[in-house]
């Protein structure tokens, strides 16, 4: 995963899968990471990772084009 960026970030596992969704239609690949604690459910993320060389390009779709 050293090749791959980490473009959003958030508690909601839908969220985080339509945010994939939506940068895959835009034909950037991207990959979701569960990174829930396994016995506190409370704790932690799930993240959105996308190649580096797509980075901004994923980010200004984050940002301007999806909201929750």
């Amino acid at each position: 995963m050293s090749n791959w960026q980490k473009v959003f970030s958030d508690g909601s596992p839908v969220r985080a899968e339509i945010v994939k969704s939506v940068l895959e239609e835009n034909e950037i690949a991207a990959v979701v990471l569960n990174k829930k604690d396994s016995v506190y459910q409370i704790h932690g993320q799930y993240e959105v990772m996308v190649p580096k060389n797509e980075f901004l390009k994923a980010l200004n779709i984050v940002k301007y084009e999806i909201s929750f």
